[in-house]
């Protein structure tokens, strides 16, 4: 995590969500739950949760059906969140890689609570 001025920090990541057409996976094979979620967690904690943006960075689909992709952070706490992919109708992907970038604030040596 990079630490700016002691009160911010930023963490990043990218990372591959699945890669389904090694093993006919239900991204691939466009049958079955249309959604997946990966568990990401900060290396260090921030202090309240972080704003999180995520984008894609890989994205390998068929060429025959339409492209539709739906991403974000959700469950987000001071610890981590879930990346959450979906797609729906016809759309087959191979795989997808995220890039995420959280930007929050950091408990500081010079913040106190009186009781």
């Amino acid at each position: 995590m990079k630490k700016l001025s002691g009160a911010i920090g930023i963490a990043q990541g990218n990372d591959v969500i699945f890669e389904h057409f090694r093993d006919g996976g239900e991204m691939w094979t466009g049958k079955g739950s249309r959604e997946a979620v990966t568990p990401v967690r900060f290396r260090d904690a921030f202090s309240a949760p972080p704003t999180v943006q995520c984008s894609l960075t890989l994205w390998d689909v068929d060429s025959a059906t339409n492209l539709r992709a739906d991403i974000e952070a959700e469950n987000v706490t001071e610890r981590g969140f879930d990346l959450v992919f979906r797609t729906w109708g016809d759309t087959r992907i191979a795989r997808i890689r995220v890039s995420w970038l959280a930007i929050g604030p950091l408990t500081s040596e010079d913040d106190w609570e009186l009781y």
